[in-house]
């Protein structure tokens, strides 16, 4: 049986150099501190040996990592990809690395991934909520771990968080839809779980109740996916023609996404001339769509980046009070809610 080549060690460095362990520590971390002539005599032995310092052990001494875990609530999810983006731009500044995890609307998922982070001794964490995790925030903030909400407000403001208001976004696109013409709307999300998800439709719900002779419809899904939109769309084009909403306000582009596919390749319903679809998020695909997609966009990669520059102050400052950063969202017309004038 052929053995595994055991990885050298600092020991090993300093004794194939002839020097103490400690000329080698300073050689990696004080080289300034060393005569250039020992410094080159521990480099041929670091090439000879083919030694790799433990950069994250000697951080973990230290007692934080360069490293910021990020918990989004589904990787797949293009809106959570800008974010991750936006943290990695603002990170790398600083000289950090973002490591992602996929909570995938998972609690029991997502609680792993906080309790590793923390025992990795992550410099911050930002996290997309799904479950309750205020506990586990406050162990990890208790061992000098800052955590910051992403894509959702703090509801008691006890952590930092950067998000949209969502409220204000569901309101924008279902009066986008009535100012078109629209009485008869269906609202597609879920799980009412995601706070995300139930500001949207609140948000919606008073634009209805605003006007009269307006309906709201709400059609819950367990994800917010393509595939859970396209059967959405599917048993909405399985009713009779009559019994059809006019409009559909879909939780996020990727439910809009899966609607649209059902509507124009199931049932050939016209993209708006017979149903208005209009979406959330403005992800790339949106405008790419076969009939480019309305949506209300989101600032994604500017949450990222700011929810770092929050997160580095707070891992500096400790005692910094909570910031909570609420941005606008923004209403973009496309072609799938623009009815030609007859």
């Amino acid at each position: 049986m052929v053995r595994p080549m055991s990885t050298p060690s600092v020991h090993d460095v300093a004794k194939r150099a002839g020097v103490s362990v400690g000329t080698v520590s300073n050689v990696l971390n004080h080289p300034e501190k060393v005569a250039k002539r020992t410094v080159d005599k521990v480099h041929v032995a670091i090439d000879a040996l083919g030694f790799i310092r433990n950069d994250a052990a000697r951080q973990l001494r230290a007692g934080r990592s360069k490293t910021i875990g990020l918990i989004v609530l589904d990787v797949r999810n293009p809106f959570f990809t800008d974010v991750a983006r936006g943290a990695e731009d603002q990170a790398e500044l600083a000289g950090l690395t973002v490591t992602l995890g996929n909570s995938d609307e998972n609690p029991d998922r997502e609680a792993k991934y906080l309790d590793l982070f923390g025992e990795q001794r992550v410099h911050g964490v930002l996290i997309s909520p799904y479950a309750d995790i205020t506990a586990k925030l406050e162990t990890l903030r208790a061992r000098g771990i800052p955590a910051v909400l992403v894509d959702r407000s703090s509801g008691d403001d006890s952590f930092s968080s950067v998000s949209v208001d969502d409220i204000e976004g569901g309101r924008m696109a279902v009066e986008h839809l009535i100012a078109q013409g629209n009485t008869r709307i269906a609202f597609v999300g879920g799980p009412m779980g995601i706070r995300q998800v139930t500001d949207r439709l609140t948000g919606a719900s008073h634009a209805v109740a605003a006007v009269s002779g307006v309906t709201l419809e709400v059609i819950t899904i367990d994800a917010l996916s393509v595939i859970k939109g396209r059967d959405a769309g599917a048993a909405v084009v399985a009713r009779d023609p009559r019994d059809r909403p006019d409009a559909i306000f879909a939780a996020n582009d990727l439910v809009a996404m899966g609607v649209l596919q059902a509507l124009m390749m199931q049932a050939s319903v016209a993209v708006p001339g017979e149903i208005a679809l209009i979406g959330y998020d403005d992800i790339d695909f949106a405008a790419a769509a076969v009939v480019p997609m309305s949506s209300i966009r989101q600032p994604s990669a500017l949450i990222g980046q700011t929810a770092v520059e929050i997160l580095l102050d707070e891992a500096s400052n400790p005692d910094v009070a909570p910031r909570q950063i609420v941005f606008k969202p923004e209403l973009v017309v496309r072609e799938s809610t623009t009815r030609s004038p007859h």
